[in-house]
Parts: structure tokens; C-alpha cells; sequence
């Protein structure tokens, strides 16, 4: 599926948030969005998979209206995982996920074999089959995340949003989750806030600053010194792998007097 954002905006009691923002993930693609704290990444990612709803502006997955849609038919389509996942209630790995199948239920309908056998083949994926009868509360944080993530799969969605999912998490389980997602091949959209991962996994990115569209391109011509400095007010070191996507950044410690 492709996702169209066409000129978005979000104002919160006459402060704009997100100001004309406008983006396109192709089928199958991987697309980033950086931009350093407070820039606005969570805010636009939530008008799109409509926790808030835009000021102005229009965003399509396909044909479907998103702005219009309700959020059980979005769900059907779209998986989100988010960077905080705490729960008032203490369900089990195998629960959770289950909850996963809830946008393509009727009203009390129960759940079958076939969605128990996709939620086990979810868990496989990734790597906590074991864990399936544990409490969600019991679990570290590479492991809760992976359990949102596999929450998402069981909505068997044809987009993902990945709101900073990685934040918190040690580089196995980055890399982990990211090449899981990677490996499914369907639109993705994610916030990512480490360059360096964003340049290993993303086909294209868009820089957002001041709630803006700063600047979008392939991520080994748009990733530059220059850049960050504009972006991030840091000075660094950039080195890039010409034979394959890893991008390594050396940051030059700035004193504050």
C-alpha cells in the first residue's frame, strides 16, 4: 500500500505543531523521519495513524481516506508500535498479541484456531514462543517491544508506522526488530532518532525541523556533516560504506561554558 501526506498541519491552542507538511511512502518501501527532540516526529506520526486528527491537510493509504476512516477499518490496514508500552492490566505474552486480531472481529466474537495458529507463527518471528504464557509485566524491554510488534503483525497489516521503537533499546534488539520489519517488505514509515540505524534500514528519509519539512532525500546523499550541523547544532565526523548501507558518525564533544 502507498501512503500519501498531503500538506498536514496540527495546532494545539493556536500553536502549530505541524506546519504543511507533505510525504509519500511507495509500496514495499522503507522510509525514515529524523529531526531532533520536540520537532514534531510522534505529533505527525499520530495524525496519521489518528490518535489526533490534523488541523488541516489530507492523508491517504490507497484510496482510504485516513482523516475519514474510522480506526477499526485504518486498523485492518495499518500496524503501529510505539516507544512506550505500559498497560494497566497484566496480560500474558500470548494475550497480548491475540489483541491483534481485534480490528477484523465482530462484536463478541471469539477468537479461532486459525487466529491462535498465526499468533503462535507471529511469536516465532519473533523469537518469544517461549515466553507465550508469561505476564507482559514479567518481560525486559527488548522483549516487551518485540511483543508490540508482533501485536501489530497479528493485525496481518499491509502498512506500518514505527513510532521510535528502537528508543530505550540496546543495538541487539534494534537491529532485531528493525530487520524483522525489514524482512516483510511493506510500506513503513518510521520516527527513528539514531542516524546511523536510520541510514542502515531506510530507502529514503525526510528531515523534520521546527515542525517542518527541513529536507528529504536517499539517506548516503542526504546524510552530511552539514547537515547536522544545521539540524542538530552538532559537529561530526561522517564515514560511509560504500558497499553497504552502514554509516558511521563521529561526534565532536561540545563544550558548554
Amino acid at each position: 500500500m502507498e501512503l500519501t501526506v498531503q500538506n498536514v498541519s496540527f495546532s494545539v491552542s493556536d500553536v502549530d505543531i505541524i506546519k504543511d507538511v507533505s510525504l509519500r511512502v511507495q509500496e514495499g518501501q522503507f522510509v525514515g523521519i529524523i529531526g531532533p527532540n520536540g520537532c514534531g516526529k510522534s505529533t505527525l506520526l499520530k495524525n496519521i495513524y489518528k490518535v489526533t486528527k490534523p488541523t488541516t491537510g489530507m492523508i491517504f493509504l490507497d484510496d482510504l481516506d485516513i482523516v475519514k476512516a474510522s480506526p477499526k477499518v485504518i486498523a485492518r490496514r495499518m500496524g503501529v508500535v510505539g516507544q512506550f508500552n505500559n498497560t494497566n492490566f497484566d496480560f500474558t505474552v500470548r494475550d497480548m498479541v491475540l489483541m491483534g486480531r481485534t480490528p477484523h472481529k465482530k462484536i463478541m466474537e471469539s477468537d479461532t484456531n486459525q487466529d491462535y495458529d498465526l499468533v503462535d507463527n507471529v511469536l516465532r518471528k519473533v523469537n518469544l514462543e517461549h515466553h507465550a504464557s508469561k505476564h507482559f509485566s514479567y518481560l525486559s524491554g527488548g522483549e516487551k517491544q518485540r511483543v508490540i510488534l508482533a501485536r501489530a503483525l497479528a493485525q496481518e497489516p499491509q502498512f506500518l508506522i514505527l513510532d521510535e521503537p528502537t528508543n530505550h533499546l540496546d543495538i541487539k534488539y534494534q537491529i532485531q526488530i528493525l530487520s524483522l520489519v525489514q524482512s516483510l517488505k511493506i510500506g513503513t514509515l518510521a520516527a527513528l532518532h539514531d542516524l546511523s540505524i536510520a541510514a542502515m534500514y531506510c530507502e529514503y528519509l525526510y528531515v523534520l525541523k521546527n515542525g517542518r519539512i527541513y529536507t528529504h532525500g536517499k539517506p548516503e546523499e542526504l546524510l552530511t556533516p552539514e547537515l547536522v550541523k544545521k539540524v542538530y547544532d552538532v559537529d561530526c565526523h561522517i564515514n560511509h560504506n560504500e558497499h553497504t548501507k552502514n554509516l558511521v558518525i563521529a561526534y565532536h564533544p561540545t563544550i558548554i561554558i
